[in-house]
């Protein structure tokens, strides 16, 4: 059962899976919401831990950065080790004037600069989208949770520093509301295996307004967003 990125025995992953993308906050996460945790991966520092809450068995694993390591990471999981939900937990770039600092944003739909999609060969562009179901319930969450929140499209880059400064602003135009990059890869894998995927992005700074989210807030102070997701383990 093992794979070349996880040591996790057959059973150890529950079905359903949060990955942030910092493994500290997937650290952060089971010791602050999980029970009866225990960390059942280590490989090249991307812990993975399970526990339960409210009763219920839940897995959280960091991802890494990029479409890449996400690929990999949530590739693994959906394919090995019979994850059926993965739920991303993230932080992400407002390109949008209308998103503040802090807010939650539901990716509906992913645009990208990625060629991830090639592998396919299909006769066109793939559109990758969230799960529906899992979209509404995230959704109902926050409104019930009193957390600010959007829904929309998500821009997931390869490239952190462009070359041609303000070009992730292009993206405003067609209301795409914030640039990230893991979103891209996890909704392919869960499409080609036919398994479930959202992305939730806690805004971490603007083009537009100033503030932005400290290093130490990105790793543990995005509660509102680690317990709305929370609420959709089932």
């Amino acid at each position: 059962m093992n794979t070349f990125h996880n040591e996790a025995e057959a059973g150890q992953i529950g079905s359903t899976v949060l990955m942030p993308g910092d493994p500290l906050r997937a650290k952060y996460i089971a010791e602050h919401y999980l029970t009866d945790v225990f960390c059942y991966n280590r490989v090249r520092g991307m812990n993975g831990y399970t526990g339960y809450y409210n009763g219920k068995k839940v897995s959280v694993q960091g991802s890494g950065m990029g479409v890449p390591s996400m690929g990999i990471y949530s590739y693994e999981l959906f394919n090995h080790y019979q994850a059926n939900t993965i739920i991303r937990i993230g932080t992400a770039g407002a390109v949008h004037r209308d998103v503040e600092v802090g807010q939650v944003i539901f990716a509906m739909g992913c645009c990208t600069n990625s060629n991830y999609t090639v592998q396919y060969h299909l006769p066109g562009s793939f559109a990758p989208i969230a799960d529906y179901e899992l979209l509404e319930q995230a959704v109902q969450a926050a409104r019930a949770q009193h957390i600010p929140y959007k829904v929309g499209n998500v821009f997931c880059s390869d490239v952190f520093y462009e070359d041609s400064p303000g070009e992730k602003g292009l993206w405003e135009k067609m209301g795409v509301l914030v640039q990230e990059m893991e979103t891209l890869s996890l909704y392919c894998n869960a499409a080609r295996a036919g398994k479930r995927a959202l992305s939730l992005l806690t805004v971490g700074s603007s083009m537009h307004h100033g503030g932005a989210l400290t290093n130490e807030e990105r790793e543990t102070r995005l509660d509102a967003m680690i317990r709305c997701a929370l609420s959709l383990v089932s």
